[in-house]
């Protein structure tokens, strides 16, 4: 079962469509995320999950559970109809990458190396998977799904390369060599392949794959929950914290959001856009920092004050995009 169907199979199957149940949908989506991190800082305070246990869960994360959820995103059915459609959203979303990749070059100037290399990949990737696709699907309905589901795309893909090199300290040669062997890289070239391949999975492979990339989010913020129990939380509202989610949950959605309208993109392609654009950062943010000796405990703090924020911003935007 997806994660969006964890969250949308209400008690009759049907999507909230008032604004308040709209708001509220979005909300118990974002408290259930608190909730998961609640427990790994509970477990990790009482002894129950020590620092092994932690790193061989974020290894079991980055190479087993990630390339299966990563492949299952691809998993959607394009039919002749859709494709020139999803054609355009794949142009917005690579369009988008590439805007983050030019953000990323002076955004960030003023903070220390280690802190830049979180926020620059925090930046490439957010938590448009987990949250974003519930959300959509509330906003928009199947045909959103379809459009953010194919939004993922280019930001897998970002997130596996520009982004994963930026953990990575080694020469261009090493650098290389170490993303074309990553487990989550060929989960990318594989799943564009199969994209667009007429050769379908047997369901036995597919649901497996189905079941274990599920567990991603579970997984990977009782791991934040685990680093966040080693930060002192007089430093958790820290500036830098609250710069990157103005940017992040602000300011790159209302870009999107006024370059699409300026062109004249069809308003259900830019909603899923602005959407998309404005979810707060990705878990595995705080994953690779700790897997490749980066600064973890910010890259904690950041997905925890950006997704407390959102509790406001993702709740105001789908309002607003809902009433245009």
């Amino acid at each position: 079962m997806s994660d969006s169907a964890l969250f949308l199979s209400g008690q009759n199957g049907i999507i909230p469509a008032s604004h308040t149940k709209l708001v509220v949908f979005i909300i118990q989506i974002q408290l259930q995320i608190f909730l998961l991190v609640a427990i790994g800082f509970f477990i990790t305070k009482k002894g129950i999950f020590g620092p092994e246990a932690r790193r061989d869960m974020t290894n079991v994360v980055i190479y087993i559970i990630l390339p299966c959820n990563i492949f299952r995103s691809f998993e959607t059915a394009l039919t002749v109809e859709m494709l020139r459609a999803c054609a355009v959203v794949f142009a917005i979303s690579f369009g988008a990458q590439l805007l983050y990749m030019v953000l990323n070059k002076f955004l960030y100037r003023r903070f220390p190396p280690e802190r830049q290399v979180v926020m620059k990949y925090a930046t490439i990737t957010n938590n448009a998977g987990f949250m974003g696709l519930p959300v959509i699907e509330s906003v928009f309905g199947a045909t959103g799904i379809l459009y953010g589901s194919i939004m993922l795309i280019p930001m897998r893909i970002f997130m596996w390369t520009a982004g994963l090199s930026l953990f990575t300290s080694s020469g261009k040669k090493q650098q290389l060599k170490q993303l074309m062997t990553h487990p989550a890289i060929w989960a990318v070239i594989l799943g564009f392949a199969y994209l667009f391949s007429p050769v379908r999975l047997p369901a036995f492979i597919s649901n497996t794959i189905n079941v274990v990339g599920s567990c991603l989010t579970a997984m990977s913020m009782i791991v934040v929950g685990s680093i966040l129990s080693e930060v002192d939380f007089k430093t958790v509202f820290d500036r830098a914290c609250f710069y990157y989610s103005a940017l992040r949950l602000l300011l790159i959605p209302a870009v999107v959001y006024a370059v699409l309208r300026l062109i004249g993109i069809d308003p259900i392609i830019t909603g899923v856009a602005v959407l998309s654009s404005a979810m707060p950062s990705a878990t595995i943010t705080a994953m690779l920092a700790k897997k490749y000796g980066g600064d973890a405990p910010f890259a904690a703090k950041i997905i925890f004050i950006s997704t407390l924020l959102s509790l406001v911003t993702l709740p105001l935007i789908a309002v607003v995009l809902k009433s245009v």
